[in-house]
């Protein structure tokens, strides 16, 4: 049941920002490119001795701007990914302690676990973005285009440095993930167990000391250690090579382009002023190309803290439906879920809107409560809301009267009414307002159970797009599923449904309908509602005329055995089709 992954989700929510991050870099490696090319330029072109002093001002001009501009566009990436990292992690780690809170209680997670999986992993994930995805993808773009861009002098041999300098974007990487995933994994899992073994045994300092033990923990640890460190020393005695290797080819990238404008310049097809200036031009684009190996050889370890994330989210997912199915349960063996007990109500004195009426629901059981305008079916749910109390009889909830828990009803009852009321805030605090303490995903995990979610999430900001007062933006379907989501948070055993399908087309009324009866199954659904298109999904059908009940049953045993139901279904049914 895990919602969503790690990263492409957090992307898209921030899309606007992650594309100016990669603008910027973008921006700031050009610079530093064109801030080599035109000093070699400059330098060349005034070993010379230009005869006009244009020659070199103009050069010195846009070194000094390619200058500036390298630092004030680094400065601003800087910024930029720095924001758009907090802002993503900030969403990861309420999520993150969500989900812990729901694991804690279903897993036999120890206190150093649970850190080091809120601590490290979350690290990992913030690494995964600063030091392996930016990266990457604005060296993958400097690339092409710097190939591109040779290729306007020599397409031959820009073909050639697009296969030699694959070495270090392509080949050194994929070494590099093949060599050190095995190890990375281990150092992870060896820095986690050393962290959760030092943090429970911290906590748990008096039972070693107690035990005369705490010499068997030191040496313990210490082994331990001693593995990560060789692991460590491995992994870095690869690097030096792998850097040896890579410093190797820049060199040789050097002597060709060296070799091919020299060439060129005899063949008199390039000044000979761009030979200095296509060496310099190599330093700024394989320094962003380096960084590619050791992005790379981190993968692994991002693929493990997912999966491990994954893991205790998929448990923490589980324990939270075993604890929901849990509390759906009758409270006893026994008690209804809602009884009303030959109730008698009237708004005026000797006038009453219900005479002496009685029915019962068990946990889970759905009713559609069916009449004429008046007959009693909102005067039902008031009753049952506490906002009236009867003249005779009793109205309970679980075997308590509304009357004893008139202060807490709300936890007990929930209504999604035909029109709800959407406030002029985001379409997440509009749906927050069933339970003020969800975290986001909980809030978004509603989202998808009444099929919203994808959605919300192609409006302009998301779950933050205004709402607009009366929520004016959206369709009615789409009101009535986001009160539904609401409900869900709200977690109430007994839901009223008050003809939440008036207004709604034929199609939307039964897509509705079939959404609301699957996301509330196991609970106890009471349906007001005129006609009886879709009534069939419920467990019972009751009619009220008068204050009474006319006629009740299941649906096939009332079409069966009951002629007046049978004329009013026939009568009814040509609505119900699409």
């Amino acid at each position: 049941m895990v919602s969503k992954g790690w990263f492409i989700p957090y992307i898209k929510e921030n899309q606007k920002l992650f594309a100016l991050v990669l603008f910027l870099g973008a921006i700031a490696v050009f610079s530093a490119s064109m801030l080599m090319y035109t000093s070699g330029f400059l330098i060349s072109k005034a070993a010379t001795r230009p005869e006009n002093i244009l020659m070199v001002y103009v050069p010195i001009v846009a070194v000094r701007t390619f200058g500036i501009s390298r630092s004030a566009a680094r400065y601003a990436e800087r910024l930029a990914s720095h924001q758009l990292i907090l802002t993503m992690i900030e969403k990861m780690r309420v999520r993150l302690y969500d989900m812990a809170e729901r694991s804690a209680k279903q897993t036999k997670l120890g206190t150093g676990e649970m850190l080091g999986l809120l601590s490290e992993d979350v690290e990992r994930l913030q690494d995964a973005y600063l030091k392996t995805i930016f990266p990457s993808i604005g060296a993958l773009l400097l690339y092409a285009a710097s190939i591109g861009a040779l290729g306007l002098f020599s397409w031959p041999f820009a073909g050639l440095m697009l296969l030699y300098m694959a070495l270090l974007v392509f080949v050194f990487p994929y070494i590099t993930v093949l060599v050190n995933r095995a190890r990375q994994i281990q150092m992870k899992k060896g820095r986690n167990e050393l962290y959760s073994h030092l943090t429970d045994a911290v906590m748990g300092v008096s039972d070693w000391l107690f035990s005369g033990r705490q010499n068997d923990f030191v040496e313990g640890y210490e082994r331990k250690e001693a593995k990560l460190l060789a692991l460590e020393a491995a992994k870095h005695r690869f690097i030096r090579l792998r850097q040896f290797l890579a410093q190797l080819v820049i060199g040789g990238a050097v002597v060709f382009v060296v070799y091919w404008s020299g060439s060129v310049v005899q063949a008199g097809s390039m000044p000979h002023t761009l030979i200095a200036a296509f060496v310099l031009v190599l330093f700024p684009l394989t320094e962003a190309f380096l960084p590619l190996s050791d992005a790379a050889g981190d993968i692994p370890v991002y693929q493990h803290a997912v999966s491990r994330l994954n893991h205790y989210e998929e448990q923490s997912y589980e324990g939270l439906v075993e604890r929901e199915a849990a509390d759906e349960t009758p409270v006893s063996d026994g008690v209804e879920a809602v009884c009303f007990d030959q109730v008698t109500f009237g708004y005026e004195v000797n006038k009453h809107v219900l005479k002496h009426f009685s029915f019962s629901l068990k946990q889970g059981e759905s009713l559609a409560l069916l009449g004429k305008s008046g007959a009693g079916k909102s005067t039902i749910l008031k009753l049952l809301e506490g906002a009236v109390v009867p003249n005779q009889g009793v109205v309970s909830i679980q075997g308590k009267p509304v009357q004893s828990i008139q202060e807490e009803v709300s936890s007990y009852v929930s209504v999604l009414n035909q029109q709800p009321y959407l406030f002029d805030t985001s379409v997440l605090n509009n749906i927050r307002l069933g339970s003020p303490e969800a975290t986001e995903e909980q809030v978004k995990e509603a989202a998808r159970q009444v099929q919203l979610h994808d959605y919300i999430e192609s409006l302009p900001e998301g779950y933050h797009t205004g709402v607009q007062e009366t929520g004016v933006r959206f369709s009615g379907g789409e009101r009535q599923r986001m009160a539904l989501a609401r409900i869900l948070l709200q977690n109430t055993p007994i839901v009223v449904l008050d003809e939440p399908t008036v207004g709604l087309d034929p199609r939307t009324e039964r897509e509705l309908l079939e959404t609301i009866f699957r996301v509330l199954k196991g609970k106890t659904v009471i349906w007001i509602t005129h006609h009886l298109t879709g009534c069939e999904a419920c467990d019972r059908m009751m009619f009220i005329e008068g204050g009474r009940i006319e006629m009740q049953g299941q649906h096939h045993d009332l079409l069966k055995e009951n002629l007046r139901y049978q004329k009013l279904y026939e009568m009814d049914r040509p609505f119900s089709v699409v």
